[in-house]
């Protein structure tokens, strides 16, 4: 998207920042921090692509995080993102969502469900409930909507599931991305003690990919848990599940042609690719694919915190992602599937900024429908 501008390459990125910093001891300036801050914010959004290609293995993306690490600790960061991880550490979620609001959405959205599906429930605090389902902040805040389709699909499935009432609903930790370790632990360390308490079997990550890696990855490791403690499953994983084993079942297939987006910390990170065209194929008569695919997509540059650096920093974004926009117009794709809350936001950006005339789509979304 920059010309192939070295300046953008991975080990560019590397030499302008954490590099700098070891070769000078640390001796850097305040204009130095700011300049790498930008480098490590907003034009890296730690995907892992480049790792795909480094002969070597390198993680150019630890490095970043690393670089990100530092600036935090220096207070230097961008002021939306600070605000997001000022959300954490005050009310627990990224939205400043507070608990009565929380509880009247569920309500809410419980009754829109009943609307769609008589009978309909939203279980609250079931102790020993086979499944809690693990949402983000946005959820509650924008797209509620999501909440109650989960709700039918439970249903639907006869599944044993309940969410929490209280504090620790959200794992969306964007305190991750900020450089905040202490903030993303408590974070984390809070969800895994309510889904304890619930006594569950297992969490059901809703639509999220970052959410996903800040429970199952970066948040246990911070820690000192070599794993969390009870097991996660992403929604992707859990549709998946219910349409391969039957219990649930398409009624009708959706037609127009749509493509598929590959969240980076559930397709790089975790795998599930193949998991995710098998229900992508038993929702759509017409899959167009991008090219590249799987973990050698583009990221939809909403990830890694970059969304949530806010307007600041979006026509930087938007210029970024004009490799992205070419390839999802090659597609020619009605729909762009993208099961992860902070691609949708991305791909919704990029559609509207290039005018691509499609529509963006959870995969909850599609299978109500169906």
């Amino acid at each position: 998207s920059h010309e192939n501008d070295p300046h953008f390459s991975p080990v560019g990125k590397v030499k302008q920042t954490i590099w700098e910093m070891l070769k000078k001891k640390g001796r850097v300036s305040p204009a130095f921090i700011r300049q790498a801050a930008i480098i490590a914010h907003t034009q890296c959004n730690l995907c892992k692509r480049c790792a795909q290609y480094c002969p070597f293995g390198i993680d150019i993306a630890y490095r970043i995080m690393t670089v990100r690490r530092i600036c935090c600790l220096l207070n230097v960061v961008p002021q939306y993102l600070q605000d997001t991880t000022n959300s954490h550490a005050a009310a627990s979620n990224q939205m400043w969502v507070q608990q009565d609001d929380w509880i009247d959405t569920l309500m809410w959205q419980e009754e829109d469900a009943q609307v769609e599906l008589p009978g309909t429930r939203i279980p609250l605090d079931k102790e020993g409930a086979e499944i809690m389902y693990s949402v983000i902040g946005p959820e509650p805040k924008i797209l509620a909507q999501l909440i109650a389709n989960m709700a039918i699909i439970f249903k639907v499935a006869g599944a044993d599931w309940t969410m929490p009432s209280a504090d620790g609903w959200d794992n969306s930790n964007m305190a991750m991305y900020s450089g905040d370790f202490e903030t993303m632990g408590r974070v984390e360390r809070l969800h895994w003690e309510r889904a304890t308490q619930l006594k569950v079997k297992r969490v059901v990550m809703g639509e999220c990919g970052h959410a996903y890696r800040g429970a199952v990855y970066d948040g246990p490791r911070w820690l000192g848990w070599t794993k969390p403690p009870i097991p996660m499953v992403h929604a992707v994983e859990y549709y998946y599940e219910l349409i391969s084993s039957g219990r649930i079942k398409i009624a009708r297939k959706i037609e127009e042609p749509v493509t598929v987006q590959d969240p980076c910390n559930i397709v790089r990170g975790r795998g599930l690719h193949d998991k995710l065209r098998y229900v992508v194929h038993a929702l759509c008569d017409n899959v167009v694919e991008m090219d590249p695919k799987y973990e050698h997509n583009y990221c939809c540059q909403a990830g890694g915190g970059l969304i949530n650096c806010g307007p600041p920093w979006k026509l930087s974004r938007m210029k970024s992602n004009k490799v992205k926009a070419e390839q999802i117009a090659a597609t020619s794709a009605h729909t762009v599937i993208t099961p992860c809350q902070n691609c949708h936001s991305g791909i919704e950006d990029i559609i509207g900024h290039y005018k691509l005339g499609c529509h963006v789509s959870f995969i909850s979304e599609m299978l109500v429908k169906t």
